[in-house]
């Protein structure tokens, strides 16, 4: 067994051990619903669609993965078990991989669990399912690039309330990276290549554009080299951080 996939076992079922996993599911299911039904007026629509359900993705992200993000790390060093990880005969990329694959795989879970939702909308309509799956990779995309930003902020501290706090921050930001509000300000004090720059760190841009059914490779490659360039952060700020 390679050591990646050893280390992925071991957190995924560490999620399942105790009670905490479960609750969070079910807060996440709880709030994806309320949100789709109520607040985003599926049924007031009249179109047999999912763009309710998805727009909320982004804000129950926002505050969901970084409570699933800060113990990544931080309680590995807190507890002092980060030198025992580190010990094995593991890479430090191995297990940065491994341990991030299992979050991500978890809430995974979590938004696959959501499918009483898209059974829903087909037993009310016709809907373009080619336009929902894209959602849905569009969502767990966006999800790891959320969970990758937290891994890092984690290995930074042995606060997990601090790391879910700069998560949070962090991530609010790379949503807003592409509102006028942002573009706006930047724009008065840089030139247009900075602001276009910034625009195109957006979590929001991307996945909206998912969202729309057109999987462009250029989204797909943002999400995937986003979470690879946090998740070296990581390994970088872990490698710094493990004497202390």
């Amino acid at each position: 067994m390679s050591p990646v996939l050893a280390i992925f076992r071991r957190e995924l079922a560490s999620y399942f051990a105790t009670p905490v996993a479960y609750v969070f599911i079910v807060i996440f299911l709880v709030l994806a619903g309320a949100f789709t039904f109520y607040l985003g007026g599926f049924y007031e629509r009249g179109q047999a669609d999912l763009q309710p359900f998805f727009s909320f993705h982004p804000w129950l992200y926002l505050f969901l993965v970084p409570a699933v993000a800060m113990r990544l790390w931080s309680e590995e060093r807190k507890s002092g078990t980060i030198e025992l990880l580190l010990s094995l005969p593991v890479t430090m990329w191995q297990a940065v991989v491994g341990k991030f694959l299992a979050a991500w795989a978890f809430l995974g879970i979590a938004l696959a669990l959501t499918f009483p939702i898209w059974i829903t909308v087909n037993y009310l309509g016709d809907p373009d399912n080619g336009v929902i799956v894209a959602s849905y990779l569009g969502s767990f995309l966006m999800a790891g690039a959320f969970l990758a930003v937290g891994a890092c902020l984690s290995a930074a501290t042995r606060n997990q309330v601090i790391a879910f706090i700069l998560t949070a921050v962090v991530c609010f930001f790379m949503l807003l990276a592409g509102f006028p509000l942002v573009l706006d300000f930047v724009r008065a004090a840089a030139p247009q290549a900075v602001v276009d720059a910034i625009a195109s760190l957006s979590f929001l841009t991307h996945f909206a554009a998912i969202t729309k059914g057109v999987i462009d490779l250029r989204d797909v490659l943002f999400f995937l080299l986003t979470i690879g360039f946090w998740l070296y952060a990581s390994a970088v700020v872990i490698d710094l951080k493990k004497a202390d």
